[in-house]
């Protein structure tokens, strides 16, 4: 029986948009996101670079483009977080333990937490036994060690615990650490359907 659940944050609770954040480089002139880029992104997920470092590392490859733009254009993919799944998550927290484990950066947050009300962030955060940002930990899915963190910090049994993200490639590591799993499919499911799509079933509550 499932007694806690680990999600993810992007297109599982706030939508993302991905051609949005694409269009918005290309603007700058950028039309191709390659590994030294990724390397960046992973230090800026990782902790390893702050905000001012990561978008000034960012215009060597938009030079004409300002800080304030390029921070514009990291911030262009991120989309509204419907209330209903707020009101979703606040009664499910009633039930099970919850976590939040988000590979993220600090710029992203802070844009969520912008858009958003204070209240309406104060309620999500606090639907959570704890919260987890790679930025924070230093660890990214789909590294084992972002799983068996939250296993070592809070005495969690992976074949009682489902993991709920987007990605295949993380939901493949938590199944093989022996949690169970449900790689939620973006704009053909919802994170609301869990009971429905009987990833979980009522008797379970």
């Amino acid at each position: 029986m499932v007694n806690a659940i680990i999600f993810d944050f992007g297109d599982v609770f706030i939508n993302k948009n991905n051609d949005a954040k694409r269009n918005a480089f290309a603007a700058l002139g950028l039309t191709e996101w390659t590994k030294d880029m990724e390397r960046l992104e992973t230090r800026l997920e990782t902790g390893k670079i702050k905000e001012e470092g990561f978008l000034q590392a960012m215009q060597e490859f938009v030079p004409h483009a300002t800080t304030k733009e390029i921070k514009a254009a990291w911030n262009a993919g991120m989309g509204e977080f419907p209330l209903y799944r707020l009101e979703f998550l606040q009664k499910l927290s009633e039930n099970y333990r919850l976590f939040l484990l988000s590979n993220t950066d600090p710029i992203h947050i802070e844009k969520f937490e912008r858009d958003v009300e204070a209240s309406f962030y104060s309620d999500f955060y606090q639907c959570f036994e704890k919260i987890y940002f790679s930025h924070e930990i230093g660890i990214r899915k789909p590294d084992a060690e972002a799983f068996t963190y939250l296993i070592n910090k809070h005495d969690i049994q992976p074949k009682r615990t489902l993991v709920i993200d987007d990605k295949k490639f993380n939901t493949d590591a938590a199944k093989a650490l022996g949690f169970q799993v449900w790689n939620l499919q973006v704009n053909e499911e919802d994170v609301t359907e869990l009971f429905d799509k009987e990833v979980l079933s009522l008797d379970e509550v």
